[in-house]
Formats: C-alpha cells, structure tokens, sequence
C-alpha cells in the first residue's frame, strides 16, 4: 500500500508544470545524489538528457528543459530566487558549460544534450533518461519517470522517493475513502484529526505547523504576487494577465502594503453575490498567471491545478469566516491532502495519463471536501464533497494551446473552484446515506475514464484545443 504525507501532496516549487518542470528537476537532483552517493559525480566529462513521451511533445511550453537544468545545477526549487533563473540559463547557453551539482564544470549545450524524442516508454508516458560519460570513458545511465504532482519514479512505485520507509509508521493506514470514514467512525474523530495523527508519526506539532504554514504563506504570495503584476505571460501566446485588472475593480480604496494586511482589507469589503464568483476567480486566475510565467506555487496537487486550492481556502477566509485562523488553514491543508492522496493512490494525478480530470478534477475534488469540513460538515458529508466535484469533471482532457499551461488552464482553475464551493453547499444539504455515488467509486470510474480516453487527449498537443486553436490565431 502506497503511503503519501500531506507534504507530499502539497509541494513549494517552481511552475509551470509539477509533472513537465518539477518533476524532471527533482529527477535530475535524485540522478546527481545518487552519482555522489555512488563516488562517481566527481568523474562525470559529460552529460546528456533523453525526454520521452509527454515530456517531448509539450516538454518546450512547459519548460522541461529549463527544469532539468536547473536540477542539474543542484539549485533547489523550493528556495531558488525566481528573479535569478533567467541569468542562470542565460549563462549556460553562452557559455555552453554548467557547474554540475555546483561541483563540477562540464560542458553542456541545451540543443544536442537534451533530446525530445517523440517515443513512449512502456511504464508511464513522462520519461526521462539521464546519461553521464565519466573520465574512464566508460558511461553510465538511469530512467526516471514524473508521474504527476512532482513524484518521481523509476521502474516501480516503490522507488518514489518521498514514499521510502513511511507507510509502516502511520497509525492510521488509508487507501481509500472507506478505509478514511472507518477510522473516522472508530475513533470518533474529524477526517482532519485523522490526518493529523498519521502527520504526527513523521513531524513533530512544531514542524507541522511550521511546514503548513510555510505552504499558505506561499499561496498567499502567489495570490498576492498574481492580483499585482500586469504584462504579458511568456511563451509566445501572448496571453494578458487579467488578474490585476479584475482585482483593481473589486479591492476598493482602503490600505494595505503586504500580503496579510491586503487579506484583511478583503474582508473588511463589502461582497456582494457576483463579487464573491469574482473575487474567487481572481483569486484562482492570479495563482495561475503566476504559474506560467515560471513563478513560486504550490502544487495542489500538480501545478497546472495550483490555483483552485488557495481560492477556495480564499473564499472561506474573505467570505465565509471573517475569524478564520491558522487553525482553520491547518485543517484545510490536512483534509484536501488526504483527499488527494487517495485519488492518487486510487487513479492518478497525472495529466499525461488522465487528462485534466486528474487536474483540476482532483484539485476541485480535495477543496471541495476540505471546504466542507470547515463548514461544518460531518466527514461522511467531506466525502460526497469531494465525491460531487469529481463527478462533474469526469473526462475533462488536457489539450494546452502551444504545450503552454496558460490556455485553457488558467481558466479552468477558475472553473475548478467554483465547482468546489458549489459542491460543498450541496454536500452540506446531502444526507450521505442517500448518495448513489460514493467517493471511491468516482475515483474509479476517473481511473478507467483515463485508461479509455484516446492519448492525443493527455497532454501531447496532438488533440482538442491544442490543434482546433492554431497559434497563429492567438
């Protein structure tokens, strides 16, 4: 049984793409640990990168080949200054060399070391294989694959990294919804009490709360950073940023200069009905413009999807509680994890192998129940939630204009949210003993929805918008 952290879930990193750019950046830091593990780093001459599947035919717009550089240069995207990325790149294409693992000088030039190949391998459809030329001109290499949401894999699910060692210690083992609502019911606990006590088998309260912490105030730049930047997004679309001109229209006069000053300015507007549709989709628009233009997000649980998570818990600070707190974060991180992790487990949350129903789907799905929980809902009502949001993303393809996460993605984050919240009012007046569906049928029924749907519709460009749209029209 696969074991995955609510940090596992949510991850800090650098957009566009969690499966496309963090994952390959984090195969390319696992490669070089590895090679320095092994007392070879220090006797590699040369390096070459092979993307396969996915990553070729969208790798370009969603910067795969800028990511694996910056693996390859031991920068950590958790911490990396954004600003500093263009200078870094810029140096190793005129330069032709990087520091790898900022150990040793190579030589390097994007265009012949790092090959598109428009091949499939047999175990997932993002591949990426690493080769390394040492100084005893023997050669060494290894194959990675990014199975969505910044995992990373190699020949079996038990070679995740994040998943070493961790599943014997939970006290609560969960692998599906049932599993969830009967450790619920035996110890009369909240699905976020649950959580809570499987988290404190690996941090301590402290290291909870600061990582969790850590996560919201992230969102909560993003946001902020998305409703105050205008321009134009990269990649060639020219796609305009309209978070800045929607939030002009609805932030009013009063005063702020930081993030946490402009949250309270929020609530302290008056909102009417249409403003609150406005304000969550400016906030879920100005997450995602972040992510395009290679800013700081959190996947949740991929960056394509990064901004229906922050919206919603948005909405629920601005709209529905005036008084929420840290507290009320906490348990709103801790139950949308678990959601999508069992989705995760249960299907996927990989765009090349579900389409965005394993994106937004998923996204919508864990805001959904983790927005219900805070309203009070019984888990029993968290579920059908989640269950509810699901169910009306069912088939959702992944057809980015370009290979860029821009069109129609940044959008759907603004749809996947207001699924969310409506999804979370009707669960409120649902009795569950009532529901045809429950959540682990959904999940299912996603996963087999994945398996028949045609590939062109998984994140190759090679179908919908990606082809009915020429850029040329854009």
């Amino acid at each position: 049984m696969e074991c995955i952290s609510v940090f596992d879930m949510l991850k800090i990193g650098v957009g566009p793409s969690s499966s496309h750019t963090l994952g390959p950046w984090r195969a390319a830091e696992r490669w070089l640990t590895e090679l320095n593990e092994q007392k070879q780093l220090q006797e590699v001459v040369k390096v070459s990168v092979k993307l396969y599947g996915s990553l070729s035919l969208t790798g370009k717009g969603h910067a795969t080949d800028v990511a694996v550089v910056l693996g390859l240069l031991g920068k950590d995207p958790v911490t990396i200054p954004v600003d500093e990325i263009p200078g870094l790149l810029e140096t190793v294409k005129t330069e032709k060399k990087l520091l790898l693992g900022g150990l040793k000088e190579i030589p390097f030039d994007f265009q012949p070391d790092i090959q598109f190949l428009r091949e499939f391998l047999p175990f997932h459809a993002n591949g990426i294989r690493f080769e390394a030329e040492l100084s005893d001109t023997s050669s060494i290499m290894e194959t990675y694959y990014s199975i969505g949401g910044g995992f990373v894999v190699k020949e079996s699910l038990e070679n995740a990294q994040e998943n070493k060692g961790i599943f014997k210690s939970f006290p609560f083992p969960i692998e599906t919804g049932a599993d969830l609502l009967a450790f619920c019911a035996s110890e009369n606990k909240s699905i976020s009490a649950i959580v809570l006590e499987n988290e404190r088998a690996l941090r301590t309260d402290t290291e909870i709360n600061t990582d969790l912490k850590r996560i919201w105030d992230t969102m909560l730049e993003c946001i902020y950073t998305g409703c105050h930047t205008q321009g134009i997004l990269p990649g060639g679309l020219q796609v305009k940023r309209r978070a800045y001109d929607m939030h002009q229209k609805l932030k009013g006069t009063l005063p702020y200069s930081n993030p946490v000053e402009w949250l309270n300015t929020i609530r302290e507007t008056e909102v009417r009905f249409r403003q609150i549709i406005k304000w969550v989709s400016c906030f879920a628009l100005s997450v995602n413009e972040v992510n395009a233009a290679l800013g700081r997000v959190v996947t949740a649980p991929t960056n394509g999807s990064a901004g229906v998570i922050p919206a919603v818990l948005m909405y629920y600070l601005v709209i529905e509680n005036h008084d929420g707190n840290f507290e009320d974060i906490k348990k709103f991180l801790l139950v949308a994890g678990e959601i999508g992790s069992i989705f995760k487990k249960g299907a996927t949350i990989s765009a090349a192998m579900g389409g965005c129903q394993a994106e937004i789907g998923v996204s919508s799905a864990m805001a959904a129940g983790a927005l219900t929980e805070l309203m009070g809902g019984t888990p029993e009502q968290v579920l059908c939630a989640a269950e509810i949001a699901m169910e009306h993303h069912l088939g959702l393809t992944c057809d980015p204009i370009g290979g860029l996460v821009q069109v129609p993605c940044i959008e759907r984050n603004a749809m996947g949210a207001i699924k969310a919240i409506n999804a979370a009012e009707l669960a409120m007046d649902t009795d569950p003993a009532t529901t045809k569906v429950p959540l682990d049928k959904v999940v299912n029924t996603m996963w087999e929805t994945a398996k028949d749907m045609n590939s062109k519709y998984k994140e190759t460009s090679e179908g919908g918008l990606a082809v009915g749209v020429f850029l040329s029209d854009c």
